[in-house]
């Protein structure tokens, strides 16, 4: 695992919000580093999402964060992965996620990626 210049604290919160958001809009634009790093833990969580039993579900609420919808009727991430993304990828055997480089970010010239659902 990368430690992106992080604690241990940092780094696995930082790895669930950016899943989380990731889930939820499907594209991110971020570091190429951090994109990456990323792949893993989301492909992990679509994994659950084919599942799609109770125990799946469960493991990936213990990881996904509880955010409010921004609006009214919007899916959480966790009913997304489980209603639309997870049976979305039920006969794909892995590889769910796209990372395409940028070029680099202008106030620090960091390489910079988006990550995007296949």
């Amino acid at each position: 695992m990368r430690k992106l210049g992080r604690k241990t604290e940092h780094r696995v919160a930082m790895m669930r919000n950016l899943t989380t958001d990731l889930i939820i809009h499907e594209r991110l634009e971020t570091t190429e580093a951090k994109a990456k790093e990323l792949r893993s833990s989301v492909e992990k969580m679509i994994t659950l999402g084919k599942r799609g039993d109770l125990h799946a579900r469960r493991q990936a609420e213990s990881f996904l964060y509880k955010q409010d919808a921004d609006e009214e009727g919007a899916e959480t991430a966790l009913q997304k992965l489980f209603s639309d993304v997870g049976p979305r990828y039920a006969d794909r055997q892995g590889g769910y996620t796209r990372v395409l480089k940028l070029d680099a970010r202008k106030g620090d010239g960091a390489k910079m990626a988006i990550i995007e659902l296949v």
